[in-house]
């Protein structure tokens, strides 16, 4: 950045003194008699006398670009030092207002950490749990009529997700009846939704318990106000308002916490919802689909 700095100055310079003596060039044709020649000594040392001053201001214009050039680096532009994440934190105020918050900002901090990781996870596990229940069933129906059973359990073995999964379960009890398979169905889709609903017990009670710890906080600074009040002989504002920012603080962390804990959970349960109704469509499918190939109640193998 230096050597930019001085090639900046270096030309800067040049320019200057370019429109320096363009100037004095340009002053001295158009001085009156500057076309004639000299008629005589006088004029000659007249003639001198200007160039002696216009070599001094020349030399003295020179002198103080020079000066400014020295003066422009030692003014040159630091370069900005990289912040981490922790010192933009620090300095956006966050801390500072973390701090004011008093004790119970620890566990409010803590009730965030868990919530956020709990919320990531479910995002991620019900993201890969997604399938394309149509293109499932089809090849699952199809490679079940064309090539029977171990074709279908094949599928659905490659396949990721609940869904899969409990289809797999029913089509292994599939040559037993249609008793066993539904059985194994109902068992697989209760292992299956108790995966998916796993964490949305934590997200429900982290929604409820950061409101009621930021109220704890706010009831803990209100009290912490009053016993400063109680404890001066004159009541100022100053005395009572870190009390007072302490309650605040604490309400609106404990808020922030807690409907984002809400939002996610009300999303995840719809998602969940969602698995179900596939679930228990695509299973009605497979025993129908059972029944037709000449399974029965009582069981024979859609093989014979």
């Amino acid at each position: 950045m230096r050597l930019e700095r001085k090639k900046i100055t270096s030309v800067v310079a040049a320019l200057v003194l370019c429109g320096v003596f363009g100037a004095s060039v340009v002053a001295q044709e158009g001085a009156p008699g500057g076309d004639a020649a000299p008629a005589a000594s006088d004029g000659a040392a007249a003639g001198d006398v200007a160039a002696v001053d216009s070599a001094a201001v020349d030399s003295a214009a020179v002198d103080s670009l020079a000066n400014w050039g020295t003066e422009f680096e030692g003014l040159g532009v630091e370069e900005v030092e990289q912040q981490t994440f922790l010192q933009k934190l620090s300095g956006s105020g966050a801390v500072e207002q973390f701090q004011k918050g008093g004790p119970f900002m620890w566990p409010l901090l803590l009730c965030l950490v868990v919530g956020m990781a709990f919320i990531f996870e479910r995002f991620y596990t019900l993201g890969r749990a997604r399938t394309n229940v149509r293109a499932l069933m089809g090849n699952v129906i199809g490679a079940m009529r064309e090539e029977g059973i171990d074709a279908a359990i094949a599928v659905c073995e490659r396949t990721r997700g609940p869904i899969p999964a409990i289809l797999h379960a029913g089509l292994r009890r599939s040559t037993i009846s249609i008793e066993a398979t539904e059985k194994a169905i109902e068992s697989a889709g209760v292992v299956e939704l108790s995966f998916l609903e796993r964490g949305l017990l934590v997200l429900a009670t982290l929604a409820n318990v950061a409101p009621l710890l930021g109220f704890l906080g706010t009831v803990s600074g209100m009290i912490n106000a009053f016993d400063a009040i109680a404890a001066a002989d004159q009541v100022n504002a100053k005395l009572v308002a870190s009390g007072i920012s302490e309650a605040l603080i604490t309400t609106a962390a404990g808020l922030i916490i807690a409907i984002p804990m809400s939002i996610g959970h009300n999303y995840f349960v719809s998602q969940i919802d969602r698995f179900v109704i596939e679930m228990q469509e695509t299973s009605a499918d497979l025993v129908d689909t059972l029944v037709d190939m000449g399974v029965s109640h009582t069981g024979s193998s859609p093989h014979a």
